[in-house]
């Protein structure tokens, strides 16, 4: 039997594409808003002794902040449980919080842990989530199984396809995503058959403020693809997008899972002399930005590589 594939508030059509991608539809559910701000959410079937789905990415918008997502999902898994459901499990392809896996000033609270005691006080059974920013802290941090799904294939099909014959070099933009960056690297090599290049930016921040410029790596008349998992403010694109071209890339271009776009990205990205920039619809891309970059912005979709996680957590041996 099928499992009830439930797609949240404004991630909807967002979850219908997965939906489709499974070959199910969504399962139907009423979601109300009050007056005072408050909210509830109920499955309008059966659910009892069902295993569901409960779709829904975790990032801030207008109208809808994390934090109201996040108290949306872990309400509706709850009553989903409550209802009867044999296991719920929670897919949040953007996973709110997860960057803030650590203290990095006294008294710092380790908000990525706190999220998952949130998740198993709702008794969600699992959590499958898209190019966590620390997977070693993701799963240190639940004490349910957890899946990580990694976009890296997505991005080698989108590269390979456009610069076979081209000489590429791999950059990671900060010190702290090389072995991501390598993966990645590493993938597109043996999809291209020649090995590419790698390098990385120095990045220090502290409140707030970025700084460091020293850059390693062979990028002369090279295609230079800056990876790495998140773009928010840009910032650290735009920087290592600069050390590159001194170092004599031929052109660059970005790729990251998640296309956060803070406001100051419209026009720090404008600028930044990217020739392309890839992400995936993890978020869904401001309008501003689809404006300021126009066709030098592709958006790949997660829906397959979601699906093929999901099918295979159902398969004999995708038992976590």
């Amino acid at each position: 039997m099928s499992p009830l594939f439930f797609a949240l508030d404004t991630s909807h059509e967002y979850g219908e594409r997965i939906a489709r991608a499974l070959e199910i539809a969504p399962a139907d559910h009423e979601e109300r808003a009050f007056e005072d701000g408050e909210h509830k959410a109920r499955p309008l079937i059966d659910v009892w002794r069902q295993e569901a789905l409960v779709f829904h990415t975790l990032h801030g918008e207008p109208g809808r902040s994390a934090n109201d997502k996040l108290c949306r999902l872990l309400f509706f898994a709850a009553a989903l449980k409550d209802a009867g459901a044999d296991r719920v499990t929670a897919i949040v392809p953007y996973l709110c919080y997860a960057r803030k896996d650590r203290r990095t000033k006294s008294r710092d609270p380790i908000t990525s842990k706190y999220v998952a005691r949130m998740f198993e006080a709702a008794d969600v059974d699992a959590v499958l989530t898209v190019d966590v920013h620390n997977l070693a802290a993701f799963e240190n941090a639940f004490r349910r199984p957890v899946i990580n799904v990694e976009a890296t294939t997505l991005f080698v099909r989108h590269f390979a396809s456009r610069l076979r014959g081209e000489r590429i070099a791999v950059v990671s933009p900060d010190v702290g995503g090389t072995k991501r960056a390598e993966q990645f690297r590493s993938a597109l090599g043996a999809a291209l058959g020649v090995e590419p290049t790698s390098g990385f930016v120095e990045k220090r921040r502290s409140s707030g403020e970025v700084s460091g410029d020293y850059f390693v790596g062979d990028v002369e008349g090279r295609t230079v693809i800056l990876f790495d998992d998140m773009i928010s403010t840009g910032t650290t694109l735009a920087r290592a997008a600069a050390r590159c071209r001194d170092a004599g890339a031929a052109k660059v271009l970005a790729a990251a899972t998640h296309g956060a776009f803070s406001q100051p990205a419209v026009a720090t990205l404008s600028d930044a002399g990217l020739e392309e920039m890839v992400v995936t619809d993890t978020i869904a891309t401001p309008p501003a930005i689809r404006e300021a970059l126009g066709d030098r912005l592709a958006v790949l979709s997660t829906a397959p590589i979601l699906a093929e996680a999901i099918i295979a957590q159902k398969a004999p041996d995708g038992d976590n």
